[in-house]
Parts: structure tokens; sequence; C-alpha cells
């Protein structure tokens, strides 16, 4: 009983021990917190953040230069003339003068038909001209001769006539002799078949030994084509927009500049010489042809280019490098620098590149200096460290390497 009296009475003891302790432990963490404040008060000075430096970018005034605007089409080449070669008379075809892809004259021979049974047709002709003429020198006479007799009334009226209309009859078959002789001939003539025009020709269709019909033009065998490609036609459509632009200029534009698939530049000149005379209601664009120079046939029908049409005179513009203009939701603005060194957003209507650099129509002064490197940066109403640039037009009118596709197989040679 006196032991577990005094375990009880050491129990109760501890529970008022803690109980006392308690609060204490509470006010543990708002003392660290009072003591960590006044420390870092004491070693900083101060509790304000130090402002960021202002941002540094570089800043120029737009360059003010004369551009052309130009507009862009896309279209093929196509031959100036094209024709294909077909035999106007039918035989075994016996020659061919020409190697497939060789640039031919005009009245160049290509192919040989045997000429043989025109030839025989021609004689047989001939001789019919002969025949023809022999009767009528026949009828002729008997008439000089009747003609002397009536005089003396020694043949009648009836006689003269029918003698003289044996003349007349007689001229008309040597002329129908002498016309079966030209229509011989001419086939004789065809049956040597030369170019048509100058230009390249195409390979042959048809091999030496082989039949070909010329009788009718549906049904004629093509030989062979030649194209003419000095000059050679750029074919391309354009819009109904493009070409209310175009008509509604003082001087409408005819020089047109071509560029390659594989070119960076625009290296072939001509210009404009037809426009179709209705615009297509199925798409709405109309059809026009520009005639390009080609003394060394590099260009052939078929291939592809980028041509662009002069849009008006030269006029006087502010550059901007591209990476200058800023898009802003739906528009277009760049950042400038003020005399107070703040940025300032101002909007601006962009125009076409002209060698790399932006055409700012509308917006833009020329005094103002215009942030160029460093956009990223740049916030309205904020103070910039300003550094000055230059906009160098040359840089951006240096020509792009061309980029050849690349081969399909390579062999090692050593």
């Amino acid at each position: 009983m006196y032991l577990d009296r005094i375990k009880a009475d050491y129990e109760m003891a501890t529970k008022v021990g803690r109980k006392r302790w308690k609060p204490a432990y509470l006010l543990l963490p708002v003392a660290g917190v009072i003591g960590l404040y006044g420390a870092m008060h004491w070693w900083g000075g101060s509790s304000a953040p130090a402002a960021p430096p202002p941002a540094t970018v570089t800043v120029a005034r737009p360059l003010s230069k004369m551009v052309m605007d130009w507009d862009d089409y896309v279209g093929r080449f196509e031959a100036s003339k094209a024709v294909e070669v077909r035999p106007r008379v039918s035989g075994q075809l016996v020659g061919i003068h020409f190697k497939d892809g060789d640039v031919v004259k005009q009245g160049q021979l290509l192919f040989t038909i045997d000429p043989r049974p025109f030839t025989a047709a021609l004689d047989e002709a001939q001789a019919q001209v002969a025949s023809a003429s022999t009767a009528l020198g026949l009828a002729r006479a008997e008439l000089a001769r009747a003609s002397r007799l009536i005089v003396d009334q020694a043949v009648s009226a009836e006689e003269i006539d029918t003698l003289r209309a044996r003349v007349r009859s007689a001229e008309a078959s040597l002329a129908a002799a002498q016309a079966g002789v030209r229509a011989r001939r001419l086939n004789v003539e065809f049956a040597h078949i030369r170019a048509p025009i100058t230009g390249r020709v195409s390979d042959r269709r048809v091999d030496v030994g082989n039949l070909v019909a010329g009788d009718n033009a549906a049904g004629a065998t093509v030989l062979t084509t030649v194209n003419a490609l000095d000059p050679i036609y750029f074919s391309f459509n354009g819009s109904e927009a493009l070409y209310l632009k175009q008509h509604r200029q003082t001087q409408a534009a005819s020089a047109a500049e071509i560029r390659l698939q594989d070119e960076s530049d625009y290296r072939w000149k001509g210009k404009v010489d037809f426009t179709d005379n209705a615009i297509d209601n199925g798409s709405g664009t109309i059809r026009g042809r520009a005639v390009i120079a080609n003394p060394n046939s590099f260009l052939v029908p078929g291939m592809f280019g980028n041509m662009r049409l002069g849009g008006g005179a030269a006029h006087q513009a502010l550059l901007v490098p591209d990476g200058a203009v800023v898009t802003d939701q739906a528009r277009k603005v760049v950042y400038v620098v003020g005399k107070d060194g703040k940025v300032v957003m101002k909007p601006v209507q962009v125009g076409a590149l002209a060698g790399g650099l932006r055409v700012i129509r509308a917006g833009l002064d020329p005094t103002d200096r215009v942030v160029i490197t460093g956009t990223q940066f740049a916030a309205p109403g904020a103070p910039v460290n300003a550094v000055a640039g230059h906009i160098d037009v040359g840089k951006a009118n240096a020509s792009v390497p061309t980029i050849a596709p690349p081969s399909s197989q390579a062999t090692v040679t050593n």
C-alpha cells in the first residue's frame, strides 16, 4: 500500500510539469522568426530589393532607299513554236538524216520516203502533157487551114465553130495535164521530209523500213517533233486582283524576271507580250505570256519557274531588318527608343522584302531610332541602354548559294 501511494504521487507530479512547459514550446517558433528578422535587418541594412539594370539594345535609323515593287507569279516554259512532223504522202521510210536531239535548221532534210513510185507517176504525167500539147498543136493547125478557106466560102461556119471548140478543148486538156505534172512533182518533193522550223528535234518515232501513212492529216504518222526554243515562252496565270493592279497603272509593266527552282536570283530577263482576252470563270485567273531570249537553248518546255513582274515605278521607302518587325496579335509593330531612353511601340504597315530588308509603308519616321537587335528585351515604357548600330543593305543583298539536290548513289574510285 505504501509503495502504490508513492508511485501515484510521482505520476501526478510529472503530469503537472508537462502542463506547465507546453505553452513555452509553442512560443519557440515565433521567437526564432523574430531573431532571424533582426539579424537580416542588422546585416543588410535595408529590406527593399535592388532594381535590375536597363537592358542593352542596338538601335539604328531606317534606311531610305529607292525600291521597286514586284508581283510574283508561277508558271512553266513553253516552246514558241511546236510542230509535229508528219508525212504528206504514204510509202516506205528509207532514210533518216538527223541525230536524236539535234538542233535543226528550217528546210533541213529529216526523212526520206521511197520516191520511186512518185517519180514514175511524174514521168507519166509529163507524157500526158506531151500528148495534150500535140493534140493542141493539131487542133490549131486545122483551125488555121479552115480559117483561110472562109474567104472563098469553101468551109461552113459550123465547121469553123467545131474546130475552134476542138482547140479550146485541147488547151483545157493540156492545162489539166500540166496540173497533173505539178501534183506529181509535189509528191516527189513530199517524199523528202524537211524541218518546217528551226529548233531542237526530238527522237525518231519510226525506224527505216516501216511504212508510213500520209494520205490524210488525221491518220498521218507522227515521225518526230520540233520545238523552237529561241525565243521561248513563259506561260503563267494571274489573279483578277493582280490583273486589275497592272491594268490600272499609267505605265503597264512589261519587264519580267524569272528564276528557276535551283536558282536564288532572277537571271532570266524578258517581257510580257500577251495577255488573254478573258478571265477564266472557274479559277478566276487570266492567262499571260512572257517571251524570254534563250540563245543557248538552256531553257526547255515544261520547266518550272518563278516570275516577278514590276508592280509600278521605283519609289522612296524606309527599310529595316525583318527581325525588327514584331507581331503584336493582329498588327505589326517596331520598337523605337525615344529621347528619354524609353521604349515606344509603333504600329507600322509593312511591305515586301527588298534584299532581306523589310519595306515600311507607313507608321515610321526617318529619324526614329529603331531597335534592330535585342527586341526580346525591349518592353514599352521601359528604359534601355541604346547602342548605336547600322543597317547594311550590302549584306542584305548578298545572294544565297544554290544547293543542288543530293546524288542518289556514290562509288569509291580508288
